[in-house]
């Protein structure tokens, strides 16, 4: 019998200025609820970054775990989040990406 292959975490990465404080409210708050059914948990929110090499992030650092690269996936396309992105492309500049981790 075949080993069952653990699944491997994934992880939301996101960089983001915001330009507009208003206009980003209603992702901010909602978006907590539409990762958390996906088994998203916020690893990251904030902080001040220390910059070691390279260029410096220009705006917050949010780094969000989910389950799988598939959970994660099924977030980021659900009808709930993307009700809400258009606010957060809208009124900030970011950067985000998946990246999958170790099991």
């Amino acid at each position: 019998m075949k080993a069952a292959v653990p699944l491997r975490p994934a992880y939301f990465v996101i960089e983001a200025k915001v330009t507009d404080p208003q206009g980003i409210c209603p992702y901010q708050a909602q978006v907590e609820a539409t990762y958390q059914a996906y088994g998203g948990v916020r690893v990251v929110a904030g902080g001040a970054p220390e910059p070691l090499e390279g260029t410096p992030p220009s705006g917050v650092i949010v780094i969000l775990r989910f389950p799988s690269l598939a959970q994660a996936h099924a977030w980021h396309a659900s009808e709930p989040y993307q009700a809400i992105l258009g606010h957060r492309l809208a009124s900030a500049e970011s950067r985000a990406y998946f990246v999958e981790g170790i099991a």
